[in-house]
């Protein structure tokens, strides 16, 4: 009976299953908000990827969150899964929230160190994609783990630093001609920045994981 009863639990490699499957929608999303920055008609296009992308995300984060409850054994401890997964999640949220403040005001062109924060945000989700299956073994990928998580950090300062020099040129270019070009440009600034911060989220979560692992 109890035999019976354990295979219609959902087993622990699920989780790892889950956690990749939500870091493709991460690294899709990265890319598609790349895209937007680059500006012109396609920006719409791009926006709507990026919605279908965090939808796809949340699914997953609700599947995760399922099975912290269905499941005796995980891999992890459960307060410690429902973290890293809520963190990758509100990367895309953010994410979406950059891409529907473009929508509203219907932004078509983008100033340079916005496409370079969207270049960041791209090598953010493509190092979240190499970590995550590296916990699967997290012990023998300890030190490669522990080398993402502080590039991720690295390149979240960054980003700060191109969000703060690309504020002063929009309050320059904008300030008396133009405030509501500010307004938006800023406003378009602090959800790509969030974006980079919710990664660097995710890096702790990771980093915390392997100093209770190893």
């Amino acid at each position: 009976m109890l035999a019976w009863f354990q295979a219609l639990m959902p087993k622990e490699d699920r989780f790892f299953e889950l956690f990749a499957r939500h870091s493709l929608t991460l690294v899709a999303g990265a890319e598609a908000l790349r895209r937007l920055l680059e500006g012109g008609e396609a920006v719409a296009r791009h926006c709507g990827e990026i919605v279908e992308r965090e939808h796809e995300a949340d699914e997953i984060t609700r599947e995760v969150l399922l099975a912290v409850r269905r499941t005796f054994i995980t891999p992890f401890d459960r307060g410690d899964i429902k973290n890293l997964i809520t963190a990758m999640d509100d990367a895309i949220d953010q994410m979406q929230q950059a891409a529907k403040t473009i929508t509203i005001y219907e932004v078509r062109s983008f100033e340079p160190a916005m496409q370079q924060i969207g270049g960041i945000i791209v090598s953010a989700a493509e190092l979240t994609g190499e970590a995550i299956p590296l916990l699967r073994g997290i012990a023998r990928h300890a030190g490669r783990l522990n080398a993402i998580t502080e590039e991720i950090t690295r390149i979240e300062g960054h980003a700060d630093d191109l969000h703060d020099v690309g504020l002063k040129e929009l309050f320059r270019a904008h300030a008396d001609t133009n405030p509501m070009a500010f307004i938006i440009g800023s406003e378009i600034y602090d959800h790509l920045e969030m974006v980079v911060d919710r990664f660097d989220d995710v890096a702790n979560e990771i980093s915390s994981l392997v100093i209770e692992h190893v």
